[in-house]
């Protein structure tokens, strides 16, 4: 994963790590000597202010004993330990805890140190010469035996050395310079200067030194980086992973979000940044989720709507169409016949009597027409309210073949209806009366051969079945599931013979829609059954919204 966050904030961050230790690095290559080279000259200037301090706590004095001619006068004596007593230190002791102090100053600063006086002053060929009596050498002499100052190397550079460089110092007392001992090959900082009884103190560091420590300490420095950073990258690599797996669990909820998936959410444990950001998100998820709920059931529900609005349209369309059709046939007749007697073409009694009777039997044909297409209209689209009712449908069907008894005779059809026993069932009384009268008035308009018409009402628990089935011409297939259409007649010239509407089956259709119940047609060896179906429960039925089928 080399775009990824973990990766990108570890390089980052060890980088600047980097960056700072390089810089570290040069830096301490510039100026690391020269800011040694100050800190040794501070320590020179501490190492003469302790060393004054020894002299005052150890009281150290200083007579020259010189007379006005500056010669020496004839009790000044060489013996050092002597000179030290005469000079005011109490014991043997104090001198030596006095040079020890020294000692320890020379080695903690790493400095060599030498203190000496002038014992006397001679002029010789016109010269002025100095004696000088050595009181302390750190580094020794040439000679054990000597005390002579010149004999000990650390004045001995000093005089000999041509290359001299001034520092700058803040007191009078001493000054600070840098020398190149030819001898050593080499720099040196030294102090020179005179103490506050008298004495005088050369002190010395080797700049080489300092070079060396510096330069070591860069090496040192150098390889400390070099493992501080090897170390902090896999620290980084842990420490981000800690920080980049809960925003890498950001994306990826984010992720299945932008896909629509709002199922996980982020377990917020933290109050920090990250946990503010969780936080919202599992809002944003929520909100998004119920949006889209709602903004999904708005689409359902338009699109419904729309298909409504489109199938009412086809249906106004198909309905004015049919209705059109079917109003033709007799607005012909009636306004031909009106014309034939507003025009007297038959002036006998008898004639005007038949114009009359068809023009009175097609108006009635088309109230019943249009009173069956209201009917209809007001099935499908709920308008009309259902009156639920538990009745008893034995009863109910007897009744409707009761009173059609003329129309059997007519048709000289044969009935058989032995149902006796009482059958309760769900529903509106008027509209499964107008079914059940579609079915008989469509088995009386098309029985034929041994003209037997048979009802049946079935109960299989708690569903009663009731059929009509008469003999004749069986329905041929391609046009069993297009007789529950509106206006389509299976044979329209012998529909026209007896007044049929091609309404009927659709509002048997529509009735059992709106009821919830089933509804089919079936050919038999002899004939054609109808039936449909209906609740015969204790419980009242659910009914169905318009447009529905069960």
């Amino acid at each position: 994963m080399n775009k990824s966050l973990r990766v990108k904030l570890s390089v980052t961050l060890m980088a600047t790590v980097l960056v700072t230790m390089i810089t570290s690095v040069l830096v301490n290559n510039f100026f690391l000597v020269d800011y040694y080279i100050s800190g040794k000259q501070k320590s020179l200037v501490s190492a003469y202010s302790q060393i004054n301090q020894l002299y005052n706590t150890f009281g150290v004095t200083y007579d020259s004993g010189n007379n006005e001619s500056g010669e020496a006068s004839e009790d000044e004596t060489t013996d050092i330990y002597e000179w030290f007593g005469k000079g005011g230190l109490a014991s043997l002791s104090d001198f030596l805890d006095f040079e020890l102090s020294l000692e320890q100053l020379s080695q903690s600063n790493n400095m060599g140190i030498l203190l000496y006086r002038i014992q006397n002053k001679r002029v010789i060929n016109q010269k002025t010469v100095y004696d000088m009596q050595v009181l302390f050498s750190s580094s020794g002499s040439n000679s054990s035996s000597e005390t002579d100052v010149e004999n000990f190397s650390i004045y001995r550079d000093y005089i000999q050395s041509e290359d001299r460089t001034e520092i700058s110092s803040e007191s009078e007392k001493y000054a600070l310079q840098k020398i190149y001992v030819s001898r050593m090959d080499s720099y040196y900082i030294y102090l020179i200067g005179t103490l506050d009884n008298g004495d005088y103190i050369m002190l010395r560091a080797s700049v080489e030194s300092i070079q060396e420590s510096a330069q070591i300490s860069n090496q040192f420095f150098i390889y400390v980086t070099i493992c501080v950073s090897c170390v902090s990258f896999l620290a980084m690599l842990f420490i981000s992973k800690r920080f980049t797996e809960k925003i890498v669990d950001l994306a990826k909820i984010t992720q299945k979000m932008s896909h629509l998936d709002f199922a996980q959410k982020y377990p917020v444990e933290t109050e920090d940044e990250i946990g503010i950001l969780g936080n919202s998100i599992n809002t944003l998820s929520e909100t998004l989720e119920k949006t889209l709920g709602e903004l999904k059931s708005a689409n359902v529900q338009l699109k419904r709507e729309l298909e409504q609005k489109v199938q009412i349209d086809e249906m106004r369309k198909e309905f004015l169409s049919n209705v059109s059709h079917e109003l033709k046939t007799p607005i012909a007749l009636i306004q031909g016949y009106a014309e034939g007697l507003q025009e007297n073409i038959n002036d006998d009694e008898e004639s005007r009597e038949f114009y009359c009777e068809v023009i009175m039997d097609e108006a009635s044909k088309m109230n019943v027409l249009v009173k069956k297409l209201l009917d209809l209209n007001q099935i499908e689209f709920g308008t009309e309210t259902l009156t639920m009712e538990h009745f008893d449908i034995v009863s109910t069907i007897d009744n409707i073949l009761s009173n059609a008894e003329i129309l059997f005779r007519q048709k000289e059809a044969t009935l058989w209806f032995n149902a006796k026993n009482e059958i309760y069932v769900w529903g509106d009384v008027y509209l499964v009366e107008e079914a059940f009268t579609n079915y008989m008035s469509n088995a009386l308009n098309h029985v034929d051969g041994d003209k037997i018409i048979e009802v049946k009402v079935e109960k299989t628990g708690k569903v009663v079945r009731i059929s009509v089935f008469n003999t004749g011409a069986r329905i041929p297939k391609e046009d069993i599931e297009q007789i529950w259409v509106k206006f389509y007649k299976v044979d329209k010239a012998r529909t026209r013979e007896y007044g049929g509407s091609g309404v009927g089956l659709s509002i048997v259709k529509a009735t059992m829609e709106r009821l919830g119940q089933q509804y089919g047609v079936e050919n038999r060896e002899n004939g054609v059954e109808f039936w449909f179906t209906l609740d015969a429960s204790n419980e009242v039925p659910e009914l169905m919204n318009p447009g529905e089928v069960k």
